[in-house]
C-alpha cells in the first residue's frame, strides 16, 4: 500500500517540474487550480491535501483533453454518490485502491468509467519493513535521479533540471454535499502487487482473502502520463493496461523520525546508516542537522550504481545516461536552503 509520500517543491517549481507538449507538439506548462491551497511537505499523510494533474476537460467541457491542469486534493476518495451530510463519515478506507478490484468496487467503479483519472505527485513514497525485533524500519522509495537534477536550479521558464517527480496513477472524484456547498475533490492511488526490487521491503504474511501487500501503480514516462489523463482519447479499457509494476524505482532507509506525522523537515527523507544510533530531534539545530546531512551520504546499504534501471522521460525530459545515486537527494536537499553534505574522502 502507499500510506505516506513527501512533496516537497514550491508551487512554482511543481508547475515547471511537470511541463510537458499538447496535441500540437507546443510547450506548455499545467495552470494550477485553486494554487493558494497547496502546501508542501516532506510528511504527507491520507486526509491531508496533495497535488495532482489532471485533464483541463474535467473543469471545462470544451478544453482540449490533453490540457493538464494542477490541483490541490485531499487523499481519500469520497465517491460522489456519498449520501451522508459529512465526509468523514465514509466507513471505509479509500485512500488506497488496489488494481484488481477497482472495476468491481462501487467506491472506484464509477468514476474510472467516467475517465476521471489523475496523477499524483511526489518526491516519493514512504514504506515500513517489519524487523524481527519485533520494529519496522521505514524506507523512501522513488525515481532513479541524473547527476544533472542536482548540479543547478534554472531559474524562469527553462525546462526544469530539479528533482524528477515520482507520478503515480489515481482516481479522484467530487462530491457535493447534500445540503450544498463548496465542492470536495478527492483522490485515492491505485496500487499494484510490489514489484522485485522493493518486495523485500513489502514481504508480509499474505492474511486470507487479502491477497498481497502493494506498492503505488508507477506511470513511467510522458506517453504513460499522457494516456493515462487524456480520458476523451483514451478509453478506460485501454488505460488500464498502465497499470502495472515498474521495477525503474531505488530506495534508501531513512530514520523513524518519519513514523510522526507531525514531523515535517528534509531529515524525513535523508539516508541513513542502518544499525548506527539515531538521536533525532523534532525541531534540530543547524549542528544537528549537518550530521544527518553527513550520515546520510556514508555506508548505508543501497543499489549499486550498475544496478539501477535506465529510465525513460518523464515530461519532456530527455534521457541521461550519466550515473545516479541514492545520495543524490541530500545533494538536491543542500540546494533547497540545506547544509550541503560532505564529499566522500577518495
Amino acid at each position: 500500500m502507499c500510506g505516506r509520500t513527501a512533496c516537497s517543491l514550491a508551487a512554482d517549481n511543481l508547475r515547471r517540474a511537470c511541463a510537458y507538449r499538447d496535441r500540437r507538439g507546443q510547450r506548455r506548462q499545467p495552470d494550477w487550480v485553486r494554487q493558494e491551497r497547496y502546501q508542501p511537505s516532506y510528511n504527507k499523510g491520507p486526509q491531508s491535501s496533495g497535488p495532482v494533474l489532471l485533464s483541463r476537460r474535467h473543469l471545462h467541457q470544451d478544453a482540449d483533453s490533453s490540457e493538464r491542469v494542477l490541483m490541490d486534493m485531499r487523499w481519500g476518495l469520497v465517491p460522489s454518490w456519498f449520501k451522508q451530510d459529512n465526509p468523514s463519515k465514509l466507513q471505509f478506507n479509500t485512500s488506497n485502491c488496489r488494481s484488481d478490484t477497482m472495476l468491481s468496487k462501487s467506491s472506484y467503479k464509477g468514476a474510472l468509467l467516467k475517465g476521471k483519472r489523475c496523477v499524483v505527485l511526489a518526491d516519493g513514497f514512504y514504506e515500513w519493513q517489519q524487523q524481527q525485533s519485533g520494529g519496522k524500519q521505514p524506507y523512501f522509495i522513488y525515481f532513479p535521479q541524473t547527476k544533472d537534477a542536482m548540479d543547478k536550479e534554472v531559474e524562469g521558464d527553462e525546462e526544469w533540471k530539479g528533482w524528477r517527480l515520482l507520478t503515480m496513477a489515481g482516481i479522484f472524484d467530487c462530491w457535493e454535499p447534500p445540503g450544498g456547498g463548496e465542492m470536495l475533490y478527492t483522490y485515492t492511488i491505485i496500487t499494484v502487487d510490489a514489484s522485485k526490487d522493493v518486495s523485500f521491503i513489502h514481504h508480509r504474511q499474505v492474511r486470507a482473502g487479502k491477497g498481497v501487500a502493494g506498492m503505488p501503480a508507477i506511470l513511467d514516462g510522458d506517453e504513460a502520463i499522457r494516456k493515462w489523463l487524456d480520458f476523451a482519447e483514451v478509453p478506460t479499457q485501454e488505460a488500464v493496461k498502465l497499470i502495472q509494476p515498474t521495477e525503474n524505482i531505488v530506495f534508501h532507509p531513512v530514520s523513524t523520525f518519519v513514523n510522526n506525522i507531525r514531523n515535517n523537515t528534509p531529515e524525513c527523507v535523508a539516508r541513513i546508516e542502518l544499525g548506527a544510533k539515531q538521536e533525532v530531534k523534532a525541531t534540530p539545530s543547524n549542528k544537528v542537522m549537518l550530521g544527518w546531512l553527513k550520515s546520510s551520504q556514508e555506508g548505508s546499504p543501497q543499489k549499486k550504481e550498475n544496478d539501477l534501471p535506465k529510465w525513460t522521460s518523464q515530461f519532456i525530459h530527455s534521457p541521461s545516461p550519466k550515473k545516479t545515486s541514492a545520495s543524490v537527494l541530500q545533494q538536491w536537499l543542500g540546494k533547497q536552503g540545506q547544509p550541503a553534505a560532505k564529499k566522500h574522502k577518495a
